[in-house]
């Protein structure tokens, strides 16, 4: 369903660039607009005009639909709130879920557990 309306989305995409190229200039910031051209009459700048309505409501009628299409499967989540632990320590040893809170009382209790209760001296061999 995504890839047809992605590929409606480019097509249209490059229609919309297409058709308005071919629109007249209105004398724009270069200076090379005006004059005649194979498309001076009226009745193709009505028709170009009405394109490009047509091409721009069908462009933003599928951005919408890509947009939505997007956040339908997206559930919020929450790290700091999360109920989970990591799987391991550096040990290899299997870690037990927090009791009361989230990620930052884990990390607080791994810390208590791997500080040393007071410094020893070394010891000779």
């Amino acid at each position: 369903m995504h890839t047809v309306i992605i590929v409606i989305h480019l097509m249209l995409v490059v229609a919309l660039t297409g058709v308005v190229l071919l629109q007249k200039s209105e004398g724009g910031g270069l200076g090379i607009g005006g004059g005649g051209g194979f498309m001076s009459s009226r009745g193709t700048a009505n028709l170009l005009t009405r394109t490009t309505a047509f091409l721009a409501a069908g462009f933003f009628a599928t951005s919408l639909v890509l947009s939505w299409l997007a956040g339908l499967d997206r559930t919020p989540s929450s790290l700091i709130n999360s109920t989970t632990a990591p799987a391991t320590q550096q040990g290899g040893a299997p870690v037990a879920p927090p009791s009361s809170g989230g990620i930052l009382d884990t990390l607080k209790q791994q810390e208590q557990q791997q500080a040393p209760a007071a410094p020893q001296a070394p010891r000779s061999q």
